[in-house]
Order: structure tokens, then sequence, then C-alpha cells
């Protein structure tokens, strides 16, 4: 998990609010903002850069509550894989359960989630896929006189390939949520004009900023549940959105588990 990253986790009449915002001003849409029961909330990653690794878990809060998810403390959290290692997690701080002996993340290995809270159980796996190498990262101006950053990557021929793309600006990851996959474009030279240095969270790019672009290979679980979430927040089409992101976790659980491969480049303006 990134430091920094936000949790973006959504009750139904939270859904159903940006839904509100993001609609056409001509539709006539009820609100629901009636109270949900809280539902326990999973974010957790491993990738084949070193750790320590960290699983976060909290309970989801409803739209006319403080926009502060309840830590769960006291949970059992196991995290293993198909070579036979396993560890179960320290809590290191309300809600945070961190790995200390738990081996570098291996590309093309299994990793299972298992978190016991509140008297119930949830599981979870990842497949790691092997890291795909970022060609080129370069700058452009778009036809509206924004400036974009590209990225060019080799897809490997034959495998189903999922991408989640991170930019950090002089140090500073933007939360724009831009995933990818092959679908089409199998074993091509794939081309992606990255729209997060536009965003409201970004600034303009000068002379002599720094732009590291991190790509995560990723597999189907993770790239629905990020797909989904992006949907929500207004970037796709939210007529087709869930009530909440995608889970790729058991028994009702709200959140993700990702086992991913990453490689990254750096760009001076």
């Amino acid at each position: 998990m990134f430091p920094g990253m936000k949790s973006l986790c959504f009750t139904i009449p939270v859904f159903w609010f940006i839904v509100m915002i993001f609609s056409s001003c001509e539709k006539i849409i009820d609100v629901d903002l009636n109270s949900s029961s809280p539902r326990t909330v999973i974010e957790a990653t491993i990738s084949d850069e070193p750790g320590p690794y960290t699983v976060r878990l909290s309970k989801s809060v409803n739209f006319n509550e403080t926009n502060s998810f309840p830590p769960i403390s006291g949970a059992t959290v196991e995290l293993s894989d198909d070579a036979g290692n396993t560890e179960i997690l320290a809590e290191t701080a309300p809600g945070f359960y961190v790995t200390s002996t738990f081996p570098q993340g291996v590309p093309g290995r299994t990793y299972s989630l298992s978190v016991t809270a509140g008297g119930q159980q949830y599981n979870s796996t990842s497949v790691m896929p092997l890291p795909v190498e970022i060609d080129t990262v370069t700058t452009i101006t778009a036809f509206d006189g924004t400036k974009r950053v590209n990225v060019k990557f080799q897809d490997p021929p034959g495998i189903e390939n999922f991408y989640r793309l991170i930019e950090i600006q002089n140090g500073k990851m933007h939360y724009d949520i831009e995933v990818d996959n092959d679908r089409f474009r199998d074993g091509d030279l794939i081309s992606q004009n990255l729209f997060g240095f536009n965003s409201e969270d970004s600034t303009e790019l000068i002379t002599g900023d720094t732009v590291i672009i991190m790509m995560q290979s990723i597999d189907k679980g993770a790239h629905e549940y990020f797909r989904t979430l992006s949907q929500i927040l207004g970037e796709g089409q939210q007529s087709a959105s869930p009530a909440n992101p995608l889970p790729n976790i058991s028994n009702n659980a709200l959140g993700y588990f990702s086992a991913y491969s990453v490689r990254s480049k750096e760009l001076v303006w």
C-alpha cells in the first residue's frame, strides 16, 4: 500500500449521493439517505518490492457520518502463499496489520489473505502477474493545449494482462485512478496518455519537475475493483456502476486484496 493512499470505500447511500452529483440535471433521482449496517473494509497489498506489507481494516460509514472510517482492532490477519510461507500479522496501530518475516513477493505465486474479525471470517486470493517493463515515458501537448504524460509499454502476447498506472510528481502521488488492459491489444506496443497531471490534486508541470510513473501489473480482481471505483468517482458511465466498487473479498466485505508486480520509470520535465 502506498503511503498516503486514501480510503475510498462507500456504503450504498454515499454512492447514490455521488450519482446525483455526476448525473444529468435533466433526470430526477431519488437519493436514499437511510442508514445501512457498517461493513468490514479490507485494503491489502503485496508486491515484488521489499516489504513490510500492510493490511488495513476498518468499518464503513454512512453518508451523514464523518468521513472517518473506524479502525478494526484485535483481528487475526494471516498472509500466505502457495510456496508454504505464512505469517500472522502484528497490529502496529489501530486497524493496521503489518508483516515482519513474510518474504518479498514473487511474480507467478498465488497469495491468500485470511481475516477473522468480529466473529466473521473473510478470505481472498490474488495471483501476482509477471512484471511488464515500461519502454518510454514522454510528455505531449494535447489538442486542448493541456500537458500530458505518455507511457509506452510492450504487452506480452498470449496473456490476459491488467495494469494500474500511478503518477508521482515531485514526490506527491496523484490520486487519480488509471487502469488499463490488453483487450483488443494483446501483444501490441500500448501507448497510454495519463490524465492525472491535469487533475485537481496536481500542479502544472514546469521545467525541472520530476515525474515517476509506477506501472503495476495486477490481476483481474484488483482491476475490477479499481475500474468500478473509477466509475463511481465520475470517470466512467455512472449508470452502469455498482453501489460499491466490486470487491474480491468473501463474506460481503468491501475493499480489495492485490498481489502485484511493479516497474517504474522517471522523467525530468
